[in-house]
Formats: structure tokens, sequence, C-alpha cells
């Protein structure tokens, strides 16, 4: 083993020598020094220029355009358009009261006055109001019969005409047998509240004719109403004065006993 590692050392040291020799004839040494002495040279940035602000020169037209006003780019405000609505009075008589059933039957009856009159020629039906047909989501539902029997079988706008001859445009939902969208305008236009009935005439497949029976506008059921709460109130004084006088007889009869 000694042997063989002394072999190794010397034939290492031999090339050593031998690469030594050779840096020496080719130089390498002197110049490695050379270049480590040598400072390396400094780069030297461009100076940073700065343009000059461009004169305003006016800008070369066309001579097609040359008499026209320079167009200006400048963004403008934008005047928003008021959407025109009509503004509907939440403040109705009778609106957010539930009618009474003297009310309702009242004008039930008015309006089935109305239907007789109406004829044969053309289908009709009658429709009480409640509170989900006058407020909050306005859907008006049809009787099922009639629509089977008169109503188109596919969804279709349905205009109605009201007794001064103004239309109201209305989408008929056939699935669902009713009126939604243009119910409401109608509904409010007209002040509809709980307790109105209404008339439908069908004068042609797309075009119901509407009469309105209110339940609080006539002026006899008014005066009937005022007459019967007068009535009540007489009753009522009648029943307290004969309730005082035997009250008074009670406490004479009484005094005149202890006396005796």
């Amino acid at each position: 083993m000694a042997k063989s590692k002394q072999t190794y050392e010397e034939i290492r040291q031999k090339r050593m020598e031998e690469n030594k020799k050779r840096m020496e004839e080719l130089n390498l040494t002197k110049l490695s020094q050379s270049l480590l002495s040598k400072p390396s040279p400094v780069k030297k940035g461009k100076p940073r220029t700065f343009r000059p602000a461009a004169a305003l020169t006016p800008v070369r037209r066309s001579p097609r355009v040359a008499d026209r006003s320079t167009v200006s780019y400048k963004e403008l405000p934008v005047e928003t358009l008021e959407r025109t609505r009509r503004s509907y009075s939440s403040r109705r008589r009778g609106f957010g009261v539930y009618a009474s059933s003297e009310a309702r039957a009242y004008a039930i009856d008015k309006a089935e006055q109305i239907q007789s009159r109406l004829g044969a020629d053309f289908p009709s039906f009658l429709k009480p109001m409640v509170q989900s047909h006058v407020s909050g989501c306005f859907w008006l539902g049809l009787p099922v019969y009639f629509c089977k029997s008169h109503l188109p079988l596919s969804d279709e706008m349905m205009t109605l005409e009201d007794e001064n001859g103004d239309e109201f445009q209305t989408k008929y939902l056939a699935r669902k047998t009713g009126l939604s969208g243009g119910w409401r305008g109608f509904s409010l236009d007209h002040e509809l509240v709980d307790g109105d009935a209404l008339v439908f005439h069908l004068v042609s497949p797309t075009r119901f004719k509407v009469y309105i029976a209110r339940a609080y506008d006539s002026e006899n059921n008014e005066n009937k109403e005022d007459m019967e709460e007068d009535n009540e109130g007489k009753e009522n004084i009648d029943n307290d004065k004969n309730s005082d006088s035997k009250h008074l007889d009670g406490i004479a009869k009484r005094t005149r006993a202890s006396r005796k």
C-alpha cells in the first residue's frame, strides 16, 4: 500500500512540474498578473437630456375642413333624462281597509244589475275585489271556466277598456289564468279598493270592456249607513234616559219607605 501511494505522489508531482513549465513557456503567469494589476474600466452612462417643450403651433388641417370649427373631445357631463311616470296617491278612499260585508254585498248587487243589462251577445263575468287584487302583488285571477272557454290558450296582451273609453294593456297568463303586467296601472288609475266589484265584458278575443261597481261611492249607501248610525245613537240615548229614570224612581221609593 505504501509503495503504491509513493508512486501516485511521484506521478502527481511530475505532472505538476510539467504543467508549470508549459505555463512559463506560454507566459500565462505574467499575463494573469498583469490582468489582476490592471484596473477594470468604468463604464460611463450617457447624460440624460431633456427635450425642450414643443412650441404650440397650429395643427395642419385639410383644406376641406379648414373653415370648420375645431372639434373638442372634452367630456361634458351628461344630463340624465327623467322618466315620466304616473304618480299614484296611496291615500285613496278605503285603501288598505277591508270592506264590510254590507259594502261588499252592495257592490256585488250593483255589479249584477250592470251585468244583466249587457245582454248575452258577448260573454261576461263578475269579479269582486279583495286586497291582493288592489294592493301588494296586484295579481288578478280570472275564473278558470271562463278562461278555458273564451280566452286564448297561450299568453297574450289583453286590452282593458273602461267606461270612459280609456284603454290599458295588460298581460294575460294562460297557464295561471290571470292578469299580471299592466293590471296594477289599471287598478291604481281607477282607485280600486277592497269591496269593489268589476264586470268584465269580452267584446273581442283580446279586449274586455270593464264596468266598475264601487262599494263606497254611492250617496244612497252613505246616507243609509249614516241613518243607521244616527238610529243607533238615538236608541242608545233613549236607553240611557230610561235607565236613569228607573234609577231615580228606585231612589225615591227607598226614601219614602225610610220616612215611614
